[in-house]
Protein backbone atom coordinates (compact mmCIF):
# COMPACT_ATOMS: atom_id res chain seq x y z
CA UNK A 1 0.00 0.00 0.00
CA UNK A 2 1.50 3.61 -0.55
CA UNK A 3 -0.51 6.61 1.01
CA UNK A 4 -1.05 9.50 -1.35
CA UNK A 5 -4.21 11.89 -0.87
CA UNK A 6 -4.68 12.27 -4.39
CA UNK A 7 -3.94 9.04 -6.10
CA UNK A 8 -2.96 10.14 -10.05
CA UNK A 9 -0.63 7.56 -10.38
CA UNK A 10 -3.23 5.86 -13.26
CA UNK A 11 -4.21 8.91 -14.71
CA UNK A 12 -2.90 9.31 -18.32
CA UNK A 13 -4.26 12.89 -18.19
CA UNK A 14 -1.94 13.74 -15.29
CA UNK A 15 0.88 15.92 -16.07
CA UNK A 16 2.35 15.32 -12.24
CA UNK A 17 2.81 12.38 -10.37
CA UNK A 18 2.48 12.14 -6.67
CA UNK A 19 4.69 10.91 -3.92
CA UNK A 20 3.64 8.46 -1.57
CA UNK A 21 3.89 9.89 1.76
CA UNK A 22 6.39 6.95 2.90
CA UNK A 23 8.95 7.34 0.85
CA UNK A 24 9.60 11.27 1.97
CA UNK A 25 11.52 12.47 4.65
CA UNK A 26 11.58 15.98 6.29
CA UNK A 27 14.38 16.41 8.76
CA UNK A 28 14.44 20.34 8.39
CA UNK A 29 14.36 22.61 11.55
CA UNK A 30 11.39 24.48 10.39
CA UNK A 31 8.58 21.50 9.31
CA UNK A 32 10.05 18.40 11.38
CA UNK A 33 9.83 19.88 14.59
CA UNK A 34 6.30 20.65 13.27
CA UNK A 35 5.13 17.59 12.00
CA UNK A 36 6.68 16.09 15.64
CA UNK A 37 4.34 18.48 17.39
CA UNK A 38 1.22 17.75 15.31
CA UNK A 39 1.71 14.36 16.11
CA UNK A 40 2.69 14.46 19.44
CA UNK A 41 0.16 17.00 20.87
CA UNK A 42 -1.97 18.80 18.63
CA UNK A 43 -4.02 15.50 17.46
CA UNK A 44 -4.37 13.76 20.90
CA UNK A 45 -5.57 17.32 21.53
CA UNK A 46 -8.21 17.10 18.79
CA UNK A 47 -9.26 13.79 20.11
CA UNK A 48 -10.23 15.11 23.51
CA UNK A 49 -11.90 17.76 22.38
CA UNK A 50 -14.02 15.88 20.14
CA UNK A 51 -15.09 13.75 22.98
CA UNK A 52 -15.65 17.13 25.38
CA UNK A 53 -17.94 18.58 22.50
CA UNK A 54 -19.44 15.20 22.29
CA UNK A 55 -18.61 14.72 18.39
CA UNK A 56 -17.71 11.32 18.68
CA UNK A 57 -20.68 10.86 21.39
CA UNK A 58 -22.63 11.75 18.64
CA UNK A 59 -22.07 8.37 16.80
CA UNK A 60 -22.23 6.15 20.22
CA UNK A 61 -25.79 7.48 20.25
CA UNK A 62 -26.57 6.92 17.07
CA UNK A 63 -25.50 3.30 17.33
CA UNK A 64 -27.73 3.07 20.45
CA UNK A 65 -24.88 3.09 23.29
CA UNK A 66 -25.86 6.22 24.75
CA UNK A 67 -29.07 8.23 25.61
CA UNK A 68 -29.51 11.99 25.16
CA UNK A 69 -29.48 14.79 22.05
CA UNK A 70 -27.58 15.32 19.63
CA UNK A 71 -25.04 17.60 20.73
CA UNK A 72 -23.32 20.66 18.40
CA UNK A 73 -23.64 21.99 14.97
CA UNK A 74 -25.27 19.76 12.48
CA UNK A 75 -21.96 19.57 10.25
CA UNK A 76 -20.29 17.70 13.54
CA UNK A 77 -19.77 14.69 11.83
CA UNK A 78 -17.25 15.78 9.23
CA UNK A 79 -14.89 17.25 11.87
CA UNK A 80 -14.45 13.32 13.23
CA UNK A 81 -13.82 12.58 9.43
CA UNK A 82 -11.33 15.47 8.71
CA UNK A 83 -9.56 14.22 12.49
CA UNK A 84 -9.19 10.35 11.22
CA UNK A 85 -7.80 11.31 7.16
CA UNK A 86 -5.52 13.33 9.22
CA UNK A 87 -4.35 10.80 12.09
CA UNK A 88 -4.38 8.59 8.93
CA UNK A 89 -1.94 10.69 6.88
CA UNK A 90 0.27 11.81 10.33
CA UNK A 91 0.51 7.47 10.74
CA UNK A 92 1.42 6.90 7.38
CA UNK A 93 4.29 9.58 7.67
CA UNK A 94 5.51 8.32 10.88
CA UNK A 95 3.85 5.30 13.22
CA UNK A 96 2.55 6.73 16.79
CA UNK A 97 1.01 3.61 18.93
CA UNK A 98 -1.26 6.10 21.19
CA UNK A 99 -2.31 8.02 17.95
CA UNK A 100 -3.17 4.11 16.49
CA UNK A 101 -5.34 3.22 19.03
CA UNK A 102 -7.37 6.43 18.91
CA UNK A 103 -7.58 5.90 15.26
CA UNK A 104 -8.97 2.81 16.05
CA UNK A 105 -11.31 3.71 18.73
CA UNK A 106 -12.78 6.34 16.41
CA UNK A 107 -13.62 4.40 13.70
CA UNK A 108 -15.27 1.49 15.65
CA UNK A 109 -17.60 4.51 16.55
CA UNK A 110 -18.19 5.78 13.06
CA UNK A 111 -19.14 1.90 11.65
CA UNK A 112 -21.52 0.77 14.49
CA UNK A 113 -23.37 4.09 13.76
CA UNK A 114 -24.32 3.10 10.17
CA UNK A 115 -27.81 2.37 9.57
CA UNK A 116 -29.15 -0.97 7.95
CA UNK A 117 -29.68 0.65 4.59
CA UNK A 118 -26.13 2.61 4.45
CA UNK A 119 -26.62 5.59 5.51
CA UNK A 120 -24.49 7.52 8.15
CA UNK A 121 -25.29 10.95 9.53
CA UNK A 122 -25.69 11.23 12.95
CA UNK A 123 -27.26 14.59 13.18
CA UNK A 124 -30.40 12.97 10.76
CA UNK A 125 -31.35 9.92 13.05
CA UNK A 126 -34.08 9.17 15.81
CA UNK A 127 -36.68 12.23 15.66
CA UNK A 128 -34.54 13.58 12.24
CA UNK A 129 -34.64 10.61 9.90
CA UNK A 130 -37.43 12.17 8.16
CA UNK A 131 -35.45 15.25 7.53
CA UNK A 132 -32.83 12.76 5.51
CA UNK A 133 -32.08 14.77 2.03
CA UNK A 134 -35.02 17.47 2.32
CA UNK A 135 -32.63 20.59 2.66
CA UNK A 136 -29.04 20.10 0.24
CA UNK A 137 -28.81 23.80 0.50
CA UNK A 138 -28.17 23.92 4.17
CA UNK A 139 -27.66 21.00 6.23
CA UNK A 140 -24.61 19.44 4.64
CA UNK A 141 -25.58 15.65 4.32
CA UNK A 142 -23.34 15.45 0.77
CA UNK A 143 -20.29 17.89 2.69
CA UNK A 144 -20.19 15.32 5.21
CA UNK A 145 -20.61 11.87 3.54
CA UNK A 146 -17.55 13.25 0.82
CA UNK A 147 -15.43 13.97 4.08
CA UNK A 148 -16.46 10.31 5.11
CA UNK A 149 -15.39 9.02 2.06
CA UNK A 150 -12.08 10.93 2.18
CA UNK A 151 -11.27 9.21 5.72
CA UNK A 152 -12.14 5.73 4.59
CA UNK A 153 -9.48 6.19 0.86
CA UNK A 154 -6.85 7.47 3.67
CA UNK A 155 -7.67 4.81 6.19
CA UNK A 156 -7.27 1.88 3.36
CA UNK A 157 -4.14 3.54 1.92
CA UNK A 158 -2.38 3.93 4.96
CA UNK A 159 -3.20 0.96 7.15
CA UNK A 160 -4.75 -1.61 3.93
CA UNK A 161 -7.70 -2.22 6.41
CA UNK A 162 -10.82 -1.92 4.73
CA UNK A 163 -13.36 -2.00 7.25
CA UNK A 164 -13.99 2.09 7.05
CA UNK A 165 -13.80 1.73 3.09
CA UNK A 166 -16.65 -0.97 3.98
CA UNK A 167 -18.81 1.53 5.34
CA UNK A 168 -17.80 4.36 2.96
CA UNK A 169 -18.96 2.25 0.05
CA UNK A 170 -22.03 1.43 1.50
CA UNK A 171 -23.01 5.16 1.98
CA UNK A 172 -21.62 5.91 -1.74
CA UNK A 173 -24.22 3.31 -2.55
CA UNK A 174 -27.15 4.48 -0.80
CA UNK A 175 -26.71 8.05 -2.29
CA UNK A 176 -25.96 6.44 -5.56
CA UNK A 177 -29.45 4.65 -4.93
CA UNK A 178 -31.20 8.15 -4.03
CA UNK A 179 -29.83 10.66 -6.77
CA UNK A 180 -28.69 9.85 -10.49
CA UNK A 181 -30.32 10.24 -13.78
CA UNK A 182 -34.34 9.56 -13.60
CA UNK A 183 -34.07 9.53 -10.03
CA UNK A 184 -33.40 12.55 -7.56
CA UNK A 185 -32.16 15.88 -8.81
CA UNK A 186 -30.28 17.80 -6.64
CA UNK A 187 -26.71 19.06 -5.92
CA UNK A 188 -24.79 19.99 -2.33
CA UNK A 189 -24.88 23.56 -1.00
CA UNK A 190 -21.43 23.15 0.07
CA UNK A 191 -19.22 21.34 -2.50
CA UNK A 192 -17.14 18.03 -0.93
CA UNK A 193 -18.35 15.06 -2.10
CA UNK A 194 -17.81 15.63 -6.31
CA UNK A 195 -14.01 15.51 -5.27
CA UNK A 196 -14.40 12.45 -2.77
CA UNK A 197 -16.23 10.45 -5.15
CA UNK A 198 -13.62 10.91 -7.54
CA UNK A 199 -11.28 9.26 -5.13
CA UNK A 200 -13.67 6.74 -4.06
CA UNK A 201 -13.96 5.72 -7.49
CA UNK A 202 -9.94 6.04 -8.10
CA UNK A 203 -9.56 3.73 -4.78
CA UNK A 204 -12.32 1.13 -6.40
CA UNK A 205 -12.67 1.40 -9.48
CA UNK A 206 -16.41 1.33 -9.65
CA UNK A 207 -17.54 4.03 -12.35
CA UNK A 208 -21.09 4.28 -10.43
CA UNK A 209 -19.23 6.84 -8.29
CA UNK A 210 -17.56 8.64 -10.88
CA UNK A 211 -20.49 8.99 -12.83
CA UNK A 212 -22.92 10.49 -9.25
CA UNK A 213 -20.35 12.61 -9.05
CA UNK A 214 -20.67 14.15 -12.68
CA UNK A 215 -24.07 14.17 -12.06
CA UNK A 216 -23.76 16.46 -8.61
CA UNK A 217 -21.48 18.75 -11.05
CA UNK A 218 -24.26 19.04 -13.86
CA UNK A 219 -26.86 19.73 -11.34
CA UNK A 220 -25.43 22.79 -10.58
CA UNK A 221 -26.48 26.35 -11.55
CA UNK A 222 -29.95 25.54 -12.43
CA UNK A 223 -31.32 26.81 -9.34
CA UNK A 224 -32.05 23.56 -7.51
CA UNK A 225 -30.37 25.33 -4.18
CA UNK A 226 -31.29 28.82 -5.19
CA UNK A 227 -28.93 30.02 -7.90
CA UNK A 228 -26.31 31.88 -4.99
CA UNK A 229 -23.85 32.97 -6.24
CA UNK A 230 -21.75 32.47 -2.74
CA UNK A 231 -23.06 28.62 -2.95
CA UNK A 232 -21.60 28.88 -6.92
CA UNK A 233 -24.75 28.05 -8.04
CA UNK A 234 -25.59 30.66 -10.44
CA UNK A 235 -24.37 29.33 -13.47
CA UNK A 236 -23.89 25.95 -15.01
CA UNK A 237 -20.31 24.32 -13.67
CA UNK A 238 -19.19 23.96 -17.30
CA UNK A 239 -20.18 27.07 -18.16
CA UNK A 240 -17.62 28.96 -14.70
CA UNK A 241 -15.63 31.18 -16.60
CA UNK A 242 -13.55 33.01 -13.12
CA UNK A 243 -13.58 31.53 -9.36
CA UNK A 244 -16.13 33.14 -7.18
CA UNK A 245 -17.99 32.49 -4.11
CA UNK A 246 -17.41 31.16 -0.80
CA UNK A 247 -13.53 30.27 -1.28
CA UNK A 248 -13.63 26.91 0.45
CA UNK A 249 -16.79 25.52 -1.45
CA UNK A 250 -14.93 27.19 -4.93
CA UNK A 251 -11.95 25.00 -4.14
CA UNK A 252 -13.57 21.82 -3.26
CA UNK A 253 -15.30 22.28 -6.25
CA UNK A 254 -12.42 22.79 -8.57
CA UNK A 255 -10.59 20.10 -7.24
CA UNK A 256 -10.50 16.05 -7.57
Amino acid sequence: MVTLLVNTLESPWARLKPIPIEHVKIIDKFWAPRLKTLREETLPSQYNLMEETGRIDNFRRAAGKIKGPFRGAYYNDSDVYKWVEAACLTLAYERDQKIATLLTNVIDEIVAAQDEDGYLNTYFTYEKKRLRWTNLRDMHELYCAGHLFQAAIAYHRSTGEKELLTTAVRFADHIASVFGPGKRRGTPGHPEIEMALVELYRETRKEEYLELAQFFLDQRGYGLIGGNIVLIDHKPFRQLDEIVGHAVRAIYLCCG
